[in-house]
């Protein structure tokens, strides 16, 4: 049975679809400097194209709300700055503008989105599997333990970007500076994410199996890490969006390439059109990156 409203909401998007188009294509432009309407329109149809995909493969509800969302913010940013002229043309750029960045020059934002990326996945699975790897031996060794989490309490509020001028200065190479800073933002809320999760196990399980004779490293593989896997798995969308964030705030430090230092280097000459295709192919990689972790999710843990 099709949920109720679902044909009203199909009919509202396909009426903003072709308003946006014709608003995009058709109408007089109110400000001088904009672009040409094709590499937004390219977008639309790229997005409307996606959503119909989606909707033939029965994915439909919130789907419905969010493209009606989006059509509403494109088709009011359009009004707005390129037809009625409204609004800085500097400060607030066309969304022609904005878009033709992103489809015109998107060999320089798939260079600087490959350059964070390999920073990203670096110093995320640097910060994983160490912190990972600490908190099963705290697991084990509970003096260690009793030691190390109340420091990792104390550190883990503070956001490592607060420290990433002085760890830019310090290390030999703005590389290594910023996957530091995105290890040190991953390493300690990951680590008492499993500190959490070992206190999660049921004792009884652990009895069993010291009592089937399990100890030392086979009651690590076979008892503790299978308990902390599935919390891990299921923190992994924080946890890569709190390391985009450590990263790109460490890229406004110094770096010479990546996503942040783009939008900064952009912001720096008044650039604001380049800045806004930044900040939107930002947006993009962590929505991305969030279906793929989903993708993930829903194979290594689909029981929950």
């Amino acid at each position: 049975m099709r949920p109720a409203g679902t044909g009203r909401s199909v009919r509202v998007e396909n009426g903003l679809f072709l308003l946006l188009l014709l608003a995009v294509i058709c109408l007089p432009k109110g400000r001088t400097g904009v672009a040409s309407p094709w590499p937004l329109s390219a977008v639309i149809l790229l997005i409307e194209l996606s959503y119909q995909f989606h909707r033939l493969r029965g994915r439909k509800g919130t789907r419905d709300d969010i493209i009606i969302f989006v059509w509403l913010l494109l088709f009011m940013w359009e009004m707005l700055t390129s037809v009625l002229g409204l609004g800085h043309p500097v400060l607030i750029p066309s969304p022609e503008n904005v878009f033709a960045v992103l489809v015109l020059r998107y060999r320089t934002m798939l260079l600087n989105t490959l350059y964070s990326l390999e920073l990203l996945f670096l110093g995320a699975a640097l910060g994983l599997s160490l912190s990972t790897a600490a908190g099963l031996i705290c697991g084990r060794l509970g003096r260690l333990r009793a030691f190390l989490c109340p420091i990792a309490n104390v550190l883990a509020p503070i956001p490592a970007v607060v420290i990433s001028p002085y760890l830019v200065a310090l290390m030999p190479s703005f590389r290594s500076a910023s996957v530091l800073v995105v290890f040190l933002g991953v390493f300690w809320p990951s680590f008492l994410g499993t500190v959490a999760s070992l206190d999660a196990v049921d004792p009884r399980l652990l009895d069993s199996a010291r009592m089937l004779g399990l100890k030392g490293r086979e009651m690590t593989w076979k008892i503790l890490l299978p308990a902390v896997f599935p919390s891990m798995v299921g923190r992994l969308k924080i946890t890569m969006t709190t390391a985009v964030l450590m990263l790109n705030f460490a890229e406004l430090m110094g770096a010479s390439h990546g996503l942040g230092y783009y939008i900064q280097n952009s912001i720096a000459y008044a650039n604001y059109t380049n800045a806004v295709a930044g900040i939107l192919m930002v947006g993009l990689v962590v929505t991305f990156m969030n279906k793929i972790i989903t993708l993930i999710q829903k194979k290594v843990i689909h029981w929950q």
